[in-house]
């Protein structure tokens, strides 16, 4: 029952994250299909100076893994109770899939592919690109191997 409840909040505030992230969609538009980003440049709405990349990208993206694997450890030591390694890995594994494919299924398939308001002006014709439904689930695989270091880091945190 623990999971269940942790699960939803979790999910809840995953969701309100990005709802607060998606009020320009143009922001995230490197979250987008590549069909989408090609013509935002064309129309001029992003160029590849906004592209993802470099040292500082990467570096807040170990920041965010580190981070994000501790308080996964925290969460799994104190509230599922966990106090072993894999206890703690496979807790903190299960829980972020649940984030991910809640993501990927309600969040991108069911919400992102066919709410208007992420639609950029000048995109309007792209309806297939926006039903992209492939690219989310994709993206969901590449996230449960994203994951690994994580949740690595969680059954350490859970051990000490």
């Amino acid at each position: 029952m623990t999971f269940l409840i942790e699960s939803i909040i979790t999910c809840a505030l995953f969701t309100l994250f990005v709802f607060l992230l998606s009020r320009n969609p143009v922001k995230s538009i490197f979250n987008y299909p590549p069909a989408i980003i090609e013509r935002c440049k064309t129309l001029g709405l992003v160029d590849d100076s906004n592209k993802p990349g470099g040292i500082v990208f990467y570096i807040k993206k170990i920041t965010a893994l580190l981070v994000f694997g501790v308080l996964l450890g925290l969460l799994v030591r104190y509230i599922n109770h966990c106090e072993t390694f894999w206890c703690g890995v496979l807790t903190a594994y299960a829980l972020w899939n649940v984030v991910n494919w809640f993501d990927a299924i309600v969040l991108d398939c069911i919400w992102f592919c066919h709410d208007s308001h992420f639609i950029i002006p000048g995109t309007e014709d792209m309806t297939a690109a926006y039903h992209d439904y492939w690219f989310h689930i994709k993206g969901s695989l590449i996230g449960m191997v994203l994951a690994i270091p994580s949740v690595l880091i969680a059954g350490i945190i859970v051990v000490l």
